[in-house]
């Protein structure tokens, strides 16, 4: 089969790879229909990851047919549509019981590099480094899904793939990290980054109930979508003094929420976002933390900062002080997108939301590498990229 591989960094290249296989009897073949590039696989793109290996297969948002299914998958049968959730989860461990899927104890063969790198290790995720896994991921024309009675979700014939295709990451991340700022009548929330997951996390805050939601970034076209497409107020943030700004647009009190839909690459223009460039290029750091520390200062007393934005090491010049001093809320982490997806599905249907408003370009699996190079490069106008096999 064909499938995009990781070269090494800024090097990713369509190669014939042998077709997966079924492994153990919990284990299905999903024929590939639509996949995409996430934000966070630039991550990966650009080197920020570490325990990437040569010729792995990279992606984690995909849906297709099943092709093939270990005798232990009976929910689905070959010929089913399904979408596949990015993080991979037993379904039966202590916080699999609980939700919490993405902190799975039984899916990451890897699990010690894990727990040596962040105390506890959580779920394997798809095309996502060795310390998640090593699982082979969906920008190919097949995938392996382990534990597929869990991981495989059956979508309506009627939608067609770009309406049901985010649920397996954007979508449920965007939700998830709205419903992480616990939105009450009347509460204005601040995203820092209108990338697909900003977009999302707007959506989402309005459907949860904000009145007033504020899309921060510097990329003009991304303004233009969170504003036009999904109702925000914007504010490009290299055009003004961003605190100041902020502090007048909420009566001097500060954003209810604050959302860093940015991560570990943010951009930024003073003297600590120019030393976590140098430093970062200089491996004295692995993360450019800049949006978290505004997300943080920003915050209203009392609030709370949801973070969906992927960070992956050590954080430097964060203003603790501040948010002990306030009070703040945290809640972050990997989406427990099994957890959503049922119930998103069920705001598609009912016409709540068309999740495909976000796609801006399209491309055949042939030509993945420059479509990486192109979103890496051209962000004012790549916004979400769709992969077809």
């Amino acid at each position: 089969m064909r499938a995009l591989c990781w070269r090494g960094q800024k090097n990713v290249a369509v190669e014939r790879v042998p077709d997966p296989k079924i492994l153990n009897p919990r284990d299905a073949i999903v024929r590939i229909t639509t996949t995409a590039i996430c934000g966070s696989d630039l991550h990966l793109y650009d080197g920020y990851i570490p325990t990437m290996k040569a010729g792995d297969i990279l992606g984690h948002e995909f849906m297709g047919v099943v092709e093939e299914t270990g005798r232990g998958v009976t929910h689905v049968r070959k010929g089913d549509r399904v979408v596949v959730p990015f993080t991979i989860a037993c379904g039966g461990c202590f916080f699999c019981k609980r939700e919490l899927y993405s902190a799975c104890d039984n899916s990451n063969p890897n699990a010690e590099v894990a727990d040596t790198a962040y105390g506890y290790g959580g779920s394997s995720l798809f095309g996502y480094s060795h310390m998640f896994g090593g699982y082979a991921g969906g920008q190919a024309e097949f995938a392996r899904v382990p534990f597929a009675d869990v991981g495989l979700f059956k979508v309506p014939a009627h939608l067609p793939d770009e309406k049901v295709l985010f649920l397996t990451d954007i979508f449920p991340t965007g939700y998830m990290a709205a419903e992480n700022c616990n939105i009450h009548p009347g509460d204005t929330v601040a995203v820092w980054g209108c990338g697909p997951v900003g977009l999302f996390a707007i959506k989402s805050a309005f459907l949860l109930g904000a009145h007033r939601v504020i899309g921060i970034d510097y990329v003009e076209g991304r303004l233009r979508m969170a504003r036009d497409l999904c109702g925000a107020e914007v504010v490009n943030f290299e055009k003004v003094d961003l605190y100041g700004w902020l502090d007048d647009k909420t009566g001097g009190r500060g954003p209810d929420a604050c959302i860093d839909a940015v991560g570990m690459e943010a951009h930024g223009t003073n003297l600590a976002a120019v030393l976590d460039r140098v430093k970062a290029f200089a491996h004295l750091a692995t993360d450019r933390p800049q949006a978290l520390r505004q997300a943080i200062m920003a915050c209203r007393k009392g609030g709370t900062v949801s973070i969906p934005g992927v960070y992956g090491g050590l954080l430097d010049k964060l203003p603790m002080g501040a948010a002990f001093g306030k009070g703040l809320t945290f809640k972050m982490g990997q989406t427990h997108v099994h957890k959503y997806v049922p119930k998103l599905l069920a705001r598609i249907e009912k016409g709540e939301i068309d999740p495909s408003f976000l796609i801006t370009h399209r491309y055949n699996l042939s030509d993945a590498a420059e479509a990486y190079h192109r979103f890496a490069t051209q962000q004012d106008e790549y916004v979400k990229v769709v992969l077809k096999p």
